[in-house]
């Protein structure tokens, strides 16, 4: 039988959601500060793949993906990172170390000392424990699966085991949600915890994405779908772009409700998250329709979420999902044009950017990561440069602005879109006051 009314809103849905904490790992900085330095001071994580990147055990197949790595340079974590201690003495796989990590540094940076049923976590991963199971594939072949395979498989190979290691660390026993949608994840998480607060499901949620994949197979993998690099370089939007260059690290967000932040005395409001928006490009499992028809839609749907409807004025930043791919970042040029106006973007009247090029891909950690960036250009007013981007397309025509923002700026907007032709839009806006 149906109701004849739509079911109670919680709370007096919609809470406003703020951003109060900030974590970064990547190849350019183990920390936010160090990152957004480096970023700034025009840094780049991109080295060659040696031996001694991949895992010990991985190390006799190096002479059989040398030309795929040749063709997809690594970024290379940057700085000493205490990977015994964040993974639990190897418990955990390297995604979970990374996730754990950068959720400690935005939960410190944040102040947020709360637990229970009020906090939760949104944390995902695009890839997962690969290596682990190509170990394990390796062990079946070899006959000594049943000897060897690890008590902690499981829990290493799973998407949300960074999710479930980040609620027990705190013990936060609010929702616990893991999206796994290859590029977009991250910024699905955030959307997700977003909604999750809005709703009066959780007073805060600790949010992003992580990736530890510079493993044989996933390069093999890459550069099998052609998706790598040739130059090993990352050039988004430029007339010489060639592929992406494969990272890892994770990004963190603390979300939280603004009656919370209010109430508990939150240190620094960095934006309000005003706006998400997700839709699906039905049409390749790996390549973005042509006409970008799908990543408007979403960056469409979060700007009606956000309620910016001088959208080419409001907006005066956008970090692009651009990943140095030919068909990709010309689907987001017009994509970008579609919603923002032709004049607005190849003007550099909206400043688009791409911080693939110091970070290279860091896959499902990439939206939290960009979303950290797009976050602190508007709680900085810098706009971070687009390394590796030397001479403009003319089919594309994007000028990659950076610089100072906009004085009259009131939002930014972050895009991620991945295979599978998912996309996901996050809308920043300057904050409420404390």
């Amino acid at each position: 039988m149906a109701y004849d009314s739509a079911p109670p809103v919680p709370h007096g849905y919609p809470f406003r959601v703020v951003v109060t904490g900030l974590g970064a790992v990547t190849p350019i900085g183990n920390d936010v500060a160090g990152n957004w330095r480096a970023l700034l001071a025009r840094a780049c994580g991109i080295k060659r793949l040696e031996r001694e990147d991949l895992p010990e055990n991985e190390r006799a197949y190096f002479e059989q993906i040398e030309r795929a790595a040749s063709a997809g340079a690594i970024d290379k974590m940057s700085g000493a990172l205490d990977m015994a201690r964040w993974s639990d003495g190897g418990r955990y796989a390297n995604f979970v170390a990374y996730a754990r990590c950068a959720a400690h540094e935005a939960i410190t940076d944040a102040g947020l000392d709360a637990v229970g049923e009020d906090v939760g976590v949104s944390f995902g991963a695009g890839m997962g424990g690969v290596h682990d199971l190509t170990t394990a594939g390796a062990m079946l072949r070899e006959g000594v699966l049943k000897r060897k395979i690890s008590p902690f498989f499981v829990p290493r190979i799973l998407a949300n085991a960074a999710a479930g290691r980040v609620s027990m660390d705190y013990g936060f026993r609010g929702p616990n949600l893991a999206a796994s949608t290859a590029c977009a994840t991250s910024a699905h998480c955030i959307g997700e915890a977003f909604r999750a607060i809005q709703r009066g499901e959780a007073k805060a949620m600790i949010a992003g994405g992580a990736e530890g994949c510079i493993d044989a197979i996933s390069f093999a993998a890459f550069a099998k779908a052609r998706a790598l690099s040739a130059s090993g370089e990352a050039k988004p939007f430029d007339v010489a772009r060639d592929g992406f260059v494969m990272g890892e690290g994770a990004g963190a967000l603390v979300l939280e409700s603004l009656e919370h932040a209010r109430a508990r005395g939150a240190r620094t409001i960095y934006a309000e998250i005003r706006g998400y928006g997700a839709s699906g490009d039905a049409y390749h499992v790996t390549r973005a329709s042509p006409d970008g028809e799908g990543a408007a839609r979403a960056m469409r749907a979060a700007l009606r979420d956000a309620g910016v409807e001088r959208v080419a004025q409001d907006v005066g930043y956008v970090n692009a999902h651009a990943t140095g791919t030919a068909l990709g970042d010309a689907a987001e040029a017009m994509a970008l044009k579609a919603v923002f106006g032709t004049d607005a973007i190849e003007s550099g009247y909206v400043a688009t950017t791409s911080t693939k090029g110091a970070t290279g891909h860091l896959l499902g950690a990439a939206g939290a990561i960009e979303a950290a960036y797009a976050i602190l250009a508007l709680h900085t007013g810098d706009i971070p440069p687009t390394i590796g981007y030397e001479r403009m397309d003319d089919v594309l025509k994007i000028p990659l602005v950076h610089g100072r923002m906009r004085d009259d700026a009131r939002a930014v907007l972050s895009n991620s879109f991945g295979f599978g032709g998912v996309n996901a839009s996050l809308v920043f806006a300057k904050p409420p006051k404390l």
